[in-house]
């Protein structure tokens, strides 16, 4: 698997962030999907591009409008931002004539908080702002407890968490799968207005079997898909495209909750190639290694006695 030179430095990063941070913080184990983990399989054959998805996510969160450009007549973000939690994007190449062809054609992806197996920014977060809830495996922040060291943003391989850098009272700004609505007994919004199916909700155990029964589909033949929950008895047939042999997020960074299918290679897609193991288990690895036989405090140590005896030489002349 080749990994880009961004990948590579962004996963550096991260995990030189989580070296740093105390053992205690850092991730104790391999981390494993929690059984009843919640999520949403993302299928960008079945995304037609129409954004309702971004819409409904501004209204359910109280998002504000972002605007690019002159003319500022409705809502045009062109990434993730502190006003945007959920925005859907293109690729093209070519003369991009087919939909889900990498050459000469062109496909959707859809980018929000993954809700990592074993996330980064939870594992960085000195203050436990950042916490995996520990029956549906939700990442959700809370402002309350941020000190704004934005570790997290540094440590995420997604490159997920915005800062509010407009605002005097800034805060970390996410995707929290609607864990609002959930608690409401609805679904999250993204999902409940997806006209086409593409973005499917429900317990990540079932989206895993739905993704592998889509993979098994014949190309060019037509199939029933469940549209808005995976256990919803509402169905759309569509013509199965021919799909990448992998599901993203099974097993990518330790594994997320959000699960992509495509017909387009990822990396084309704009997602990070990233190893089996997370970052927060790489990371405990070097922690180890650097803390075992107390290296590292050693090493502090003799470092600071050399810069108090050079401050009192200095002061001496």
């Amino acid at each position: 698997m080749k990994i880009k030179r961004r990948d590579f430095l962004k996963g550096l990063a991260g995990s030189a962030v989580l070296a740093m941070a105390p053992p205690a913080i850092a991730s104790s184990s391999e981390k494993n999907r929690l059984p009843d983990a919640l999520g949403i399989l993302y299928d960008s054959t079945l995304c037609v591009g129409c954004q309702v998805c971004m819409v409904a996510c501004k209204r359910a969160n109280n998002m504000p409008l972002e605007f690019y450009g002159p003319q500022k007549r409705w809502d045009n973000p062109v990434d993730l931002s502190s006003k945007t939690l959920n925005i859907i994007k293109v690729y093209e190449n070519g003369t991009p004539k087919e939909k889900d062809r990498e050459i000469d054609g062109y496909a959707f992806v859809k980018r929000h908080c993954m809700h990592c197996v074993d996330p980064a920014c939870v594992s960085a977060c000195p203050a436990s702002a950042m916490t995996k809830d520990t029956k549906t495996g939700i990442v959700s922040y809370n402002k309350n407890a941020c000190i704004g060291c934005r570790y997290c943003q540094v440590a995420c391989p997604f490159n997920i968490p915005k800062f509010e850098w407009d605002n005097p009272f800034p805060k970390i700004v996410k995707c929290q799968l609607c864990s609002h609505l959930l608690a409401k007994g609805q679904i999250p919004a993204c999902s409940n207005e997806c006209p086409t199916g593409a973005s499917l909700f429900g317990p990540v155990a079932d989206l895993v079997k739905e993704a592998e029964r889509r993979q098994n589909m014949t190309a060019g033949k037509y199939y029933e898909f469940p549209v808005s929950e995976i256990s919803s008895t509402k169905k759309q047939v569509h013509k199965a495209k021919k799909y990448i042999p992998k599901i993203y997020g099974e097993n990518d960074g330790g594994g997320t909750q959000v699960l992509m299918l495509a017909g387009v290679s990822f990396d084309k897609l704009g997602l990070p190639m990233l190893p089996d193991r997370s970052y927060t288990a790489i990371a405990e690895n070097i922690q180890h290694t650097l803390y075992k036989g107390m290296i590292l405090p050693i090493v502090a140590f003799g470092g600071l006695i050399f810069l108090v005896k050079r401050a009192e030489k200095k002061k001496k002349e």
